[in-house]
């Protein structure tokens, strides 16, 4: 999210850099004609213009940058926020949560995840939050399960639900919330059918979550085309204050 704010404003700076050279050879063209010509008085009129028309575009520039610094500000203050609500939390997941971390959203004690990672794959992560022993947590796991149980939602609960027992044997104190699997877009379900039963596992989930009193964070209507990279998988840095906020919400974070 800073990293664009500080691309736009040097865009800015850099744009104010170019109209000075322009305007700067403007007056030294018309400083010329002016020698050949003799009509100063012209060429004066033709400055002032210039002044004009240079004073209202830094004036706009600067506005614009302004604003910027105004939004960079109001974001850097909703990460602070969200790194404070989330201080006695910890989000365990694959590569999507990652990006929690990636892109500064929650601190690093906030964060427990691996890329590419399954269910039955997660004894050394489990170790890791036990040693942080947090108030609360969020799993996100799933879409790397929907392609390892090929479709078969029933293997998939039971090691969800296996999981979370782990969790539960060596975190008893800790409330645990669930969050759904994120839908991929559409061109990606296309080019992976196995994706296109997310829906599916979804409900799965949520009765599994139901059966075992654990809350389950439905995050489906989060998502937009916009918020997705190229890969139609993963999310843009935008993305995650919203899932963040979301969570926090239905927490009481």
């Amino acid at each position: 999210m800073t990293i664009h704010i500080k691309k736009d404003k040097k865009n800015l700076i850099a744009g104010l850099v170019v109209l000075a050279v322009l305007i700067l050879v403007i007056v030294l063209i018309a400083g010329g004609i002016s020698r050949f010509t003799g009509k100063d008085k012209k060429t004066a009129e033709g400055l002032k213009i210039i002044e004009q028309a240079e004073s209202a575009d830094i004036t706009a520039i600067e506005s614009k940058i302004q604003k910027l610094e105004e939004k960079e500000k109001e974001q850097n203050d909703l990460t602070i926020s969200l790194k404070e609500a989330f201080a006695s939390t910890v989000v365990m997941g694959d590569s999507i949560t990652e990006g929690f971390y990636h892109y500064g959203i929650l601190n690093a004690s906030s964060v427990v995840s691996k890329i590419g990672v399954e269910l039955d794959e997660l004894d050394e992560e489990i170790e890791k939050v036990k040693e942080l022993n947090p108030q609360v947590i969020f799993l996100s796991y799933g879409l790397n399960d929907i392609l390892a149980t090929r479709g078969d939602t029933g293997s998939f609960i039971d090691e969800y639900k296996t999981m979370i027992e782990k969790v539960q044997k060596e975190l008893p104190d800790t409330k645990i919330f669930v969050n759904s699997i994120f839908p991929v877009k559409a061109e990606k379900a296309q080019e992976v059918p196995e994706y296109q039963k997310v829906d599916e596992y979804n409900t799965a989930l949520r009765e599994l979550c139901d059966k075992k009193q654990i809350a389950f964070v439905d995050n489906t209507a989060l998502v937009h085309d916009e918020d997705y990279e190229e890969d139609g998988i993963h999310f843009k840095a935008d993305f995650y204050p919203v899932w963040a906020e979301h969570m926090a919400e239905v927490a009481g974070l």
